[in-house]
């Protein structure tokens, strides 16, 4: 945890009262003592810090003063066909520790339909595999997620109403990673979208490009879903960094 989180309505007069997992960490792993200071942020607000008033047997007050907002200039959707929940699980949390600002789980023709079933996709499981992912890369914004069970909907309603040069992962795409129309402009947006283990459709294909969505190819392996996701993101980062002004 390198950052604590803490709810809007969690702070009465600039003080937190903590229990639970987040207490339980800081009495055991940081072990605080009261004058300690710790990194706080609140979720989808700023982030400053918390100074410890008293420890006590499972909580802990602290005194918070936030005073600056999280930074970030890549704006990230990740359009996904829906995985495994158990590879859901994973994604959730790294791609939030690697920027994604909204989700959108859709299905595609190769998903099966009893993934849309899963407990993982329960608000509260989604919202704490997101909170986790905030805690570790130290940012207080809440991505959103979006499920749509429905592939022509998503793709004829939704996509022309996002922001953002859409690119999507093919391994039989002719485009490559180096040509991927990133600006680095302050604020660009952009639309990921990656398949299923068994790829995206011939359609679907068809379907992304008509809307305007770079294909390109990672190479000649093919990867997991959710190794996929990470090195795509971590490349988009780098690429975005290089050609900052």
């Amino acid at each position: 945890m390198n950052l604590l989180l803490i709810e809007p309505e969690e702070m009465v007069a600039g003080e937190v009262a903590l229990t639970g997992r987040r207490a339980e960490h800081l009495r055991k792993v940081l072990k605080v003592e009261p004058g300690d200071t710790v990194r706080v942020g609140m979720v989808a607000g700023m982030m400053g810090t918390g100074r410890v008033l008293a420890v006590e047997s499972g909580a802990v007050r602290l005194a918070v003063e936030l005073s600056h907002e999280a930074v970030t200039d890549l704006h990230i959707e990740l359009i996904l066909a829906l995985p495994r929940p158990i590879m859901l699980q994973r994604i959730l949390k790294q791609a939030t520790v690697l920027g994604v600002r909204r989700f959108h789980l859709i299905r595609s023709r190769r998903v099966e339909k009893s993934f849309f079933h899963s407990p993982v996709l329960e608000s509260e499981k989604i919202r704490g595999l997101l909170l986790e992912g905030m805690e570790q890369a130290m940012d207080t914004h809440l991505p959103e997620v979006r499920i749509h069970n429905r592939f022509k909907p998503f793709i004829e309603d939704v996509v022309p109403t996002l922001e953002g040069q859409g690119l999507i992962a093919d391994p039989g795409g002719s485009g490559t990673l180096s040509g991927m129309p990133v600006s680095g402009e302050p604020g660009q947006r952009l639309l990921l979208a990656v398949g299923p283990e068994g790829g995206w459709s011939d359609y679907e294909l068809d379907c992304f490009a008509e809307q305007g969505f770079y294909g390109f190819t990672m190479g000649n392996r093919i990867l997991h879903v959710d190794t996929a996701v990470v090195a795509l993101l971590a490349q988009l980062h780098l690429l975005y960094e290089i050609k900052r002004p």
